[in-house]
């Protein structure tokens, strides 16, 4: 099923562009959200494990990440993806003068996506959703169009 997609009118911050001149840009229409039940009660009619167990791991998971996060270790969590750590400082002019204290900055997770995930980003498709104004006039020409496409 295709993702939905709305066009929203937007100031053109281009270089050089008039001040009072717009571009209509893509955003991406809610279609809901997958519960935590939900995705559990999923896992569990797929696999040997109760919704219990499935709910346990789930739990577990993101304290055994952090605590090797915070060990300064990369956690390879399968097709899920990966979570490392990545930290920056302000610079110091000589290796006496690096004050971590003061000069580290705050800690950021990167995530990179494992296979199943990336894949979605080439095999997902859009269609345009008319919002109620362009429905009662007839809108701008063509009807819905579908399109492969990355996020």
């Amino acid at each position: 099923m295709p993702a939905k997609y709305k066009l929203i009118k937007r100031r053109d911050f281009t270089k050089d562009a008039p001040e009072d001149s717009y571009k209509f840009y893509a955003q991406l229409v809610n279609n809901g959200t997958a519960s935590f039940d939900e995705l559990c009660e999923s896992i569990a009619e797929e696999t040997a494990l109760t919704s219990a167990d499935v709910k346990s791991c789930f739990d577990r998971l993101p304290r055994i990440i952090a605590r090797h996060l915070k060990e300064g270790r990369t956690v390879q969590a399968g097709e899920l993806g990966t979570f490392r750590p990545v930290v920056g400082s302000k610079g110091a002019d000589t290796e006496k003068t690096f004050d971590a204290t003061t000069m580290m900055k705050r800690p950021s997770i990167s995530f990179i996506p494992g296979k199943v995930l990336q894949n979605v980003r080439t095999s997902m498709t859009f269609t345009r959703v008319k919002d109620e104004e362009e429905k009662t006039s007839g809108g701008n020409g063509g009807g819905e169009e579908e399109r492969p496409g990355e996020l």
